[in-house]
């Protein structure tokens, strides 16, 4: 369906606002990457990939607005409710989940596969050429970075079904057997968790516990969604300046860093593992999109606006993956070309910067349209089934997508942790106490895609 036709059928009830924070924030995302990759070349002709804010560490505090990852996960928590409470009401409860994961991931999924595919093809042959060395060897490590976002988003996905319910449990029931909003008991729960991970770790050197506010931090971001949902989020200000209050008192007298983002070489990072700063940080984020959220909404009303935003939302996901591959390639050009790369935050660095974005802009434009196609879902389950005599396939659909979507996020997670490079010979990094290779972390990732495309196929509705 054209743009145009997606914009003339956009019901009234739905919440553009919400489409509005998905773009935005993942574009955020990608100009921050653009801006603070430090591309330089030595007397030596050694090329090293820094970061401006590693050069300017006064610049890191622009960080508690750029990073907002938080936002796009709190907007997922919104989504995936409405999502599964649509297709509940829908869909057979045996395989209501199978059906769920799939119905969220497919658009997540086949433009990740494809994005391994081909980086992993061209490192493969790179090796074995032997060409893979220079800025080509880190550009082999650095595209793969951004996929912790989508094994964080998985699981997101796959915990919003037990989540959402314990949500709506703890409310006070509707009519429907709907919660009215649920309480704020699993937000609270999930902090909780958050604070106790960082007890044990700074405290008292409790090792790997860390590892735990993977899924503290990011699932209280979408718990808050979950709340939106249920329009319990009514004094956005005061969760603003809480979260404000309490990153500002936790860096200030914590063994927090200022920067909202990874650091190289340093000692704790706020965002892997993520810590209670990091939490803080997306509380002051998600209140202070909700006070803007009036005013955007009348923006959002006219027509070009809503286009815009419609067309982006149909192409964010391609953009994201391959933006970093954009980036690098400009300057791989600049590097062939042999336009000096001046030192970073000098005046002439600065004065490239635009230049630099744009070209970027313009290569990561026609990645998107080589690959934009594998964004759209390739068709609606069969639901030709009736709830009674349920095909002997999807018997096990419920474990087979659990199965599926752990053995992704797990994939996902590891190769943005060891990159493409040295495909072959067996380079590991840790992932949650335990080393893994690039070959395991696509096999995985592969292995996952296919279950989950497989599994909700025969998932019967009421």
């Amino acid at each position: 369906m054209r743009a145009a036709d997606l914009t003339a059928a956009t019901p009234g009830t739905r919440d553009r606002y919400v489409d509005l924070l998905r773009v935005a924030s993942l574009g955020t995302v990608v100009l921050g990457h653009w801006l603070m990759a430090a591309v330089t070349r030595g007397d030596d002709g050694r090329v090293e990939v820094g970061n401006l804010l590693a050069v300017q560490p006064g610049l890191q505090v622009l960080t508690w607005a750029l990073q907002v990852m938080p936002v796009f996960f709190y907007v997922g928590g919104f989504s995936h409710a409405l999502s599964y409470r649509s297709l509940r009401r829908r869909t057979a409860d045996t395989h209501l989940y199978s059906a769920f994961l799939r119905a969220r991931l497919q658009r997540l999924l086949r433009p990740t596969v494809v994005f391994i595919g081909v980086w992993g093809a061209a490192a493969l042959v790179l090796q074995l050429a032997g060409d893979a060395h220079g800025l080509l060897d880190v550009s082999l490590r650095l595209v793969a970075q951004p996929l912790w976002f989508i094994g964080i988003y998985l699981a997101m996905v796959a915990f919003t079904p037990p989540l959402l319910k314990l949500h709506e449990r703890w409310g006070s029931p509707r009519s429907n057997g709907v919660g009215t909003g649920g309480g704020w008991g699993v937000f609270g729960v999930l902090v909780a968790g958050a604070v106790s991970v960082d007890v044990l770790r700074f405290a008292f050197g409790v090792p790997y516990v860390e590892f735990l506010n993977f899924a503290f931090v990011w699932l209280a971001i979408h718990q808050l969604g979950f709340l939106r949902a249920d329009g319990r989020l009514t004094k956005p200000y005061v969760l603003a300046a809480a979260g404000l209050a309490g990153a500002a008192l936790l860096v200030a007298y914590g063994p927090y860093p200022l920067s909202m983002v990874g650091m190289p070489g340093e000692r704790i990072s706020n965002m892997a593992p993520p810590t209670l700063a990091l939490l803080c940080h997306g509380l002051w984020l998600v209140g202070a999109v909700e006070l803007l959220r009036a005013p955007a909404a009348r923006w959002l009303e006219r027509p070009r606006v809503w286009r815009a935003v419609v067309v982006a939302n149909g192409i964010s996901m391609t953009a994201f993956l391959w933006h970093l591959s954009a980036m690098l390639g400009v300057y791989g050009a600049l590097l062939a070309l042999d336009v000096p790369l001046p030192e970073p935050a000098t005046g002439p660095w600065w004065a490239q910067v635009p230049v630099r974005i744009a070209l970027a802009a313009a290569l990561t434009a026609v990645l998107v349209a080589a690959f934009r196609s594998f964004e759209r879902p390739a068709g609606k389950p069969d639901m030709s089934a009736t709830e009674g005599s349920p095909r002997r396939s999807g018997a096990y659909s419920g474990p087979a997508a659990a199965l599926g979507v752990t053995l992704a996020l797990l994939g996902v997670l590891g190769l943005s942790m060891v990159g493409f490079g040295g495909l072959l010979e067996g380079r590991t990094a840790l992932l949650i106490a335990v080393h893994v290779t690039a070959p395991a972390a696509v096999g995985m990732t592969l292995v996952g895609w296919l279950l989950v495309e497989r599994v909700g196929v025969h998932a019967p509705v009421n």
